[in-house]
């Protein structure tokens, strides 16, 4: 008996949410009674849900042609039995296994999120590195709302009053919701996430998570099941979890900030730190590598036109990369710690982010730095936001131009996956572009 097998049937699980993560993140797969899944030892998908796009639509054949068999054929996913976790707001025992996209032939699908990872922590481990990452997860808790064109409102805390003003690490306001939190707690407890502390944001409702630092691809599947554990006990609470990047007019946006750090994987020593607790060149190359590659990569951080909402000014997200010590007002922060625990926090991605996908970029984009030995800026004094030389594109059609003139990138990610993610992102573009916005309504309806 395998490791999997054994994990059911020690849990008593009656039935296996087989998942695969889409570009936007989305769990895709299939849910199958236990006996059939170990029948079956994994299962098969249409490869084109990979280039599905958040409104279901797919990419045009005869442009991208060459990126899927015409055939419309199956991948084979195999369950990772390191990525096993219970189901806990099922009825019946339920587990949700993520597993790994292959082709026939047995490679590694290019397309896959998870695969993308994969590869770029493979290119560190042939350097002898092991990469820890530590995200922060913001969103925001609101009111049911059934009807798309009304703005969200905040929920009905403990109190019975909505919250008002902002309340940024408000205890009090936090407690406002505490039977919804000790419910996400038990169940991300049961499931072995790794969660260290819950923070009220700046924002109305607005909360935060923070994972405790450790492996990426474990964190970026916890991640993946959080956002669901989150979304469900907000539903059984009266509530709604959204983690969109600007879900409420005038208010802060919710990033996914990534706090990363390398250490030798034979010494477990930090290589961003000399032996005198100096910042290492390695560890300047990494942030010159960031500042290099970011902008070209920006929709890996920023899939969506409500993404760019959130680097609108006076929104409390910086819309740079410059970096600096201790400065919340730079894209790239460094925390003030031991030389043991240097790292660099990434504070572009938000949180509607493919936590695989920002994950590698932000990994990716450090590493190419590092073997490159990219010099980074000078450390940025005092406020950031209004430095114009080391901007980002602030639309996603501008993004993703520049994103498609990146060889550097595209050579690792391979041109499958960024030919694949740019079309999927145009599809998205083209989609949001039909739809008349209630501001157009508003202020041209009797106007022009």
């Amino acid at each position: 008996m395998n490791k999997i097998e054994a994990w059911l049937k020690e849990n008593k699980i009656t039935e296996v949410e087989c998942m695969v993560s889409d570009l936007t993140g989305i769990a895709r797969g299939k849910i199958a009674p236990t006996m059939k899944f170990i029948s079956e030892k994994g299962m098969r998908l249409p490869e084109s849900i990979l280039l599905q796009s958040v409104t279901g639509d797919y990419v045009e054949d005869d442009i991208y042609y060459d990126l899927l068999d015409p055939a419309d054929i199956d991948m084979i996913c195999k369950p990772d039995d390191s990525a096993i976790y219970l189901v806990p707001w099922a009825l019946e025992p339920t587990a949700q296994i993520i597993h790994d996209c292959y082709d026939k032939t047995g490679e590694p699908i290019e397309m896959s999120p998870r695969n993308i990872l994969k590869k770029v922590l493979k290119m560190y481990a042939d350097q002898g590195w092991q990469p820890l990452v530590a995200p922060e997860m913001e969103f925001y808790l609101t009111k049911r709302n059934e009807d798309p064109d009304l703005p969200l409102q905040p929920p009905i805390g403990r109190s019975g009053r909505q919250e008002t003003g902002r309340q940024s690490f408000s205890i009090d306001a936090a407690n406002e919701f505490d039977p919804l939190f000790e419910d996400m707690y038990d169940w991300c407890e049961a499931q072995g996430l790794d969660l260290d502390t819950l923070i009220h944001e700046e924002g109305t409702a607005q909360m935060e998570i923070n994972f405790r630092h450790g492996d990426p691809l474990h964190l970026a599947d916890q991640i993946l099941v959080f956002k669901r554990t989150m979304r469900e006990a907000a539903l059984k609470h009266d509530m709604t979890a959204t983690f969109m990047a600007k879900p409420i007019t005038n208010e802060p946006g919710s990033a996914m900030h990534l706090h990363q750090s390398i250490v030798d994987r034979k010494t477990g020593q930090n290589i961003f730190s000399n032996e005198d607790g100096s910042m290492s060149e390695l560890f300047l190359h990494h942030i010159g590598g960031l500042q290099r590659y970011i902008p070209e990569v920006l929709p890996l951080f920023a899939p969506n036109v409500n993404s760019f909402r959130r680097f609108l000014p006076d929104t409390s997200a910086p819309v740079n990369v410059e970096w600096g010590e201790e400065n919340r007002t730079a894209g790239l922060r460094v925390p003030d710690s031991t030389p043991q625990n240097r790292r660099v926090e990434n504070r572009l991605p938000g949180a509607d982010a493919n936590p695989y996908i920002a994950i590698a970029a932000s990994l990716l984009c450090g590493y190419l730095g590092m073997v490159g030995k990219m010099d980074p800026s000078a450390p940025v004094k005092g406020r950031a936001y209004e430095r114009r030389n080391l901007r980002l594109p602030l639309t996603l059609e501008s993004a993703l131009e520049r994103m498609e003139q990146c060889a550097d990138v595209e050579a690792v990610l391979g041109s499958k996956f960024c030919r694949g993610y740019v079309a999927v992102k145009r599809v998205e573009h083209e989609n949001y572009k039909r739809v008349i916005s209630s501001w157009e309504r508003e202020f041209l309806l009797l106007s022009v």
